[in-house]
């Protein structure tokens, strides 16, 4: 059945304004070119949306003759201010943007174990609120949150996990009740793979793996183009899987056992040791993101170079499983370890995975670096509030 009139205007209205986000400023004339609609539907919907307060005209476009299609409308970017929050054991990141993502305010406050439910939450509400403030948001219109743990697919809401503090599922509830805003909460580990897949490296795939390496192991899952949770939210949680060279299983509540022992941040400190790489170490980064930091800068030294080989044996076990289910054709390796590793680490896993799997499987280092987690948060606040904000209004 065709469209009716007002769906095809929403239709339309929604299609100009993702032009104008990716794009940039556009004029009348553009926007007739890139929808392919009639130059009077181009003048209505240029019309309806500038009413509305989501265009503006923002210059002219240098064409010789002047008139109304040398204007150009761009999306009003201060409609609403979002924010994202990147949630660790140790403390809390914050940036604050426009609706087109442009960063305005950017903070971080670090949370000591020691400090109680109650305080640590008030010290990370204050952060946001303080950010917010210097960004010159009156008010944030959404809030994503990247944390460890659980996500509950029905409810979207962090669920309890063992070893996070009480102060994660308790900052939630917080910023609901201290914001007029709505708050998104994703796994930290998907929001990474989220934010490479937009913008990092793997922008050219629409299906691959993102290999969370850090304190803990975890992994990511998108596949055709859609990041997948699993039926309790819990897709990727790899430190439990079962692999040889292990002196034991895991369990329901505790991953030691699985791939968390051998690749998590202890397990490769550990490797490190038995090899002779020694580091400094750095604040708020696992010990072992220093070490492989460490080996990578000297990879022709002997000590170095037997590390970084039995590291990449142990993080291949991981991967090949993984391969073996969900054929991503693509690893990226995230977090901590997985970006001090870099392209050195990467080369030696795929050249391992090429002998243990028969199916072709590239792997790649992270190229978004610390900020995967607060740009994922970032780019899921904006894609709620545009999704909120460029929908019809309902009648």
């Amino acid at each position: 059945m065709p469209a009716s009139p007002s769906t095809a205007r929403a239709i339309n209205d929604r299609l100009a304004l993702r032009l104008l986000q990716q794009e940039g400023p556009l004029t009348a004339g553009q926007l007739k070119q890139l929808t392919g609609l009639s130059r009077p539907t181009v003048a209505d919907l240029v019309e309806r949306l500038t009413a509305a307060g989501l265009i503006s005209v923002v210059g002219e476009s240098g064409e010789q003759r002047r008139g109304p299609n040398a204007r150009l409308y761009g999306i009003v970017a201060d409609r609403a201010h979002l924010a994202a929050l990147d949630v660790r054991t140790e403390g809390v990141s914050v940036v604050v943007s426009d609706l087109l993502g442009t960063e305005l305010a950017r903070a971080s406050v670090p949370i000591a174990d020691d400090t109680g439910t109650g305080p640590a939450v008030e010290q990370a509400v204050t952060l946001v609120e303080r950010a917010a403030k210097e960004a010159g948001a009156e008010r944030l219109h959404t809030v994503g949150i990247g944390a460890p743990g659980l996500i509950d697919p029905g409810t979207g809401e962090l669920r309890d996990s063992s070893g996070l503090p009480e102060w994660h599922r308790r900052l939630v509830a917080a910023l609901q009740e201290r914001l007029p805003a709505r708050v998104l909460v994703e796994n930290e580990t998907n929001l990474a793979a989220l934010a490479e897949q937009r913008d990092g490296a793997a922008r050219d795939r629409d299906t691959f793996v993102l290999l969370w390496l850090g304190h803990g192991t975890g992994a990511a899952v998108i596949l055709d183009g859609r990041l997948r949770r699993g039926a309790s939210g819990g897709t990727g949680e790899i430190g439990f899987l079962p692999v040889p060279g292990t002196s034991t299983l895991p369990s329901a509540t505790d991953c030691e056992g699985g791939f968390h022992s051998l690749a998590g941040a202890a397990a490769v400190a550990g490797l490190a040791a038995r090899y002779g790489v020694v580091a400094e170490p750095v604040p708020h980064e696992p010990h072992a993101a220093a070490l492989v930091r460490a080996a990578v800068s000297t990879p022709d030294a002997p000590d170095s170079s037997r590390f970084l080989d039995a590291l990449a044996d142990r993080l291949a076990v991981g991967a090949a499983s993984v391969i073996a289910v969900l054929d991503p054709g693509c690893v990226v390796l995230g977090g901590e370890v997985g970006r001090a590793g870099g392209d050195v680490l990467a080369a030696r896993v795929e050249q391992r995975l090429v002998r243990m799997s028969p199916l072709p499987t590239k792997v790649r280092a992270s190229a978004l670096g610390g900020g995967a987690v607060l740009r994922g948060a970032l780019l899921t606040a904006r894609d709620g509030a545009q999704d909120e904000l460029f929908a019809p209004p309902s009648r």
